[in-house]
């Protein structure tokens, strides 16, 4: 039998039953997409990664029963695009979310949550966008989660917080950075799973982005992943092992 691990550092200690499935759910958006530090964590602790990319003809489980929780990552596109898949991965949100089990949205697939509680998706009214590092700031205190204070950006739109969801941490550009709906799901603009090699690339695939209104300089990614990368991933251990328990004690 697994023994459970025990999730230090939040506001109580968290402990997970290992022998629960231990398979999760992870959504991509384009076949050259990397799971980084969040599918890193996922298989140093254990977990066996369901990949699935439902723009390419993959199809999402009808129940949960099999999955310790699902990821959904980001993308190029919108929530508000009209695509078929689009479409279908909003409304297929409502199955963890009913199921109660753990939902992780990342910027488009934190978006996309806030789209399936009713809540809107759009451009900044000035055309300003978050590229690079940018500085947040809690806006409520969790009993499970403490959000970090220096994340990872990459977005043109934002979302507005939905009825029932609680804000979690704010900005200055896109107020609306972090929530959660319930006790298991929760949506974040920023991206937790960069790695100095995505960020690489990244920077590189999309330099036309630097010239927009809000971004930050190629040169100040690298170095202020120097500086805040570690501390995120200690984030990240944390906020993953207070997610995958969150269905337990909620």
């Amino acid at each position: 039998m697994n023994a459970p691990f025990v999730c230090l550092g939040t506001a109580k200690a968290i402990r997970v039953d290992l022998d629960a499935p231990r398979k999760v759910l992870l959504v991509f958006h384009r076949e050259e997409s990397q799971y980084g530090a969040v599918g890193q964590w996922l298989l140093n602790n254990g977990f066996e990664l369901d990949i699935r990319l439902p723009r390419f003809g993959d199809a999402l489980p009808e129940t949960m029963e099999e999955h310790a929780g699902a990821i959904i990552f980001g993308g190029p596109m919108s929530a508000n695009d009209p695509d078929d898949f689009i479409r279908s991965e909003i409304d297929w949100i409502s199955v963890p979310l009913r199921e109660n089990k753990p939902y992780f949205g990342i910027c488009l697939g934190g978006q996309m949550l806030a789209k399936q509680l009713g809540a809107s998706v759009a451009p900044h009214p000035d055309d300003l966008i978050e590229v690079g590092y940018y500085q947040i700031r809690p806006a409520a205190e969790d009993d499970a989660i403490t959000m970090p204070r220096t994340v990872y950006q990459w977005h043109t739109e934002g979302f507005e917080l939905a009825s029932g969801a609680k804000l979690l941490a704010v900005g200055e550009n896109f107020r609306n950075q972090a929530f959660r709906y319930g006790g298991a799901a929760y949506g974040v603009q920023f991206h937790p799973e960069m790695t100095l090699a995505m960020i690489h690339r990244w920077t590189t695939r999309a330099a036309h982005r630097f010239g927009a209104p809000g971004a930050r300089p190629r040169h100040e990614h690298i170095m202020a992943h120097t500086s805040h990368g570690p501390g995120l991933r200690r984030w990240l251990d944390g906020f993953m092992k207070s997610w995958l328990a969150s269905a337990a004690v909620s």
